[in-house]
């Protein structure tokens, strides 16, 4: 049985609550994947690298994009995804990608 939760009106709320109708446990850990575009491969690597110095249990994955000339960094965090957490997690990368001339595009569970 799928108890009814809140979550607050906005984007992130409403992919949790998407989650939790499609019956995925909200309150277990996740791979959590947040999503970083780039228009150059050096500038995402850099993100990278920086992701593996400073945050080293966080696995990020690069690849090119189906866009032309765009790059993917998608960082997976192992997480319970509430949406403060979630909400936390993205800022944190949105100043770090920021920092690299990226930025985020998003997040999502590994299913």
């Amino acid at each position: 049985m799928l108890l009814y939760m809140n979550f607050p009106n906005d984007e992130t709320g409403q992919v949790l609550a998407e989650m939790h109708e499609a019956g995925i446990d909200l309150s277990q850990s996740h791979d959590v994947v947040f999503f970083h575009l780039f228009e150059q491969e050096s500038q995402a690597k850099a993100m990278a690298e920086h992701i593996k110095a400073q945050m080293p249990e966080v696995a990020c994955n690069l690849h090119p994009d189906e866009t032309p000339n765009v790059w993917d960094l998608d960082c997976t965090v192992v997480m319970t995804p509430s949406h403060q957490a979630i909400v936390e997690q993205e800022e944190r990368f949105e100043k770090i990608a920021a920092g690299f001339s990226g930025y985020n595009d998003g997040w999502g569970i590994e299913a």
